[in-house]
């Protein structure tokens, strides 16, 4: 069980910073949230040991680097029961390929972002869901993404209203 840790301001600005500049050192970040060296990695750790970091990762420029198909696959189940949706995300959590999978209101169960060599890939996989008769998908749409306008490049967290905001003293 992860430990409780309280959000405040200091640990705002070290969330806020490394979410959108992982590659930090430990000094760099302390003299951004204004801490010393030792007093950061402190908080760095806790909140990590918390559990309020997934992951670290670097955003690779796949346009630079190799050839690649990005979709969005939509999914509409034909049972949306419990144990029919667990099944449904244990094969997906199982391809790499299928980066994201989120569910959704209105007329589509679920949505995965994807990224696969080539559309025959990205076939395939699709292909071998739909086969699977335990998974109950009654029908999956793929859409291809021709241009990437926008990036993510990290949640909006300035604008968001954190969970201990209204607890807390600054």
């Amino acid at each position: 069980m992860k430990k409780s840790l309280k959000i405040d301001s200091y640990n705002k600005k070290i969330l806020a910073t490394l979410h959108l500049e992982a590659d930090l050192t430990n000094v760099e970040l302390a003299e951004k949230v204004n801490l010393s060296p030792s007093a950061c990695f402190q908080r760095v750790k806790s909140l990590k040991e918390a559990g309020y970091f997934r992951t670290f990762h670097a955003d690779v420029n796949l346009e630079q680097i190799c050839e690649h198909v990005l979709a969005y696959i939509e999914f509409i189940l034909e049972d949306n029961s419990a144990p029919s949706c667990r099944r449904f995300i244990s094969a997906v959590d199982e391809i790499p390929e299928i980066m994201d999978c989120m569910k959704l209101t209105g007329d589509v169960d679920y949505i995965s972002l994807c990224c696969f060599p080539d559309i025959s890939a990205l076939n395939k996989v699709c292909d071998h869901l739909s086969d699977d008769e335990t998974l109950g998908i009654k029908r999956i749409q793929t859409r291809i993404v021709l241009e990437r306008s926008k990036f993510f490049l990290g949640y909006p967290l300035e604008s968001l209203k954190w969970y201990e905001e209204h607890n807390q003293e600054e």
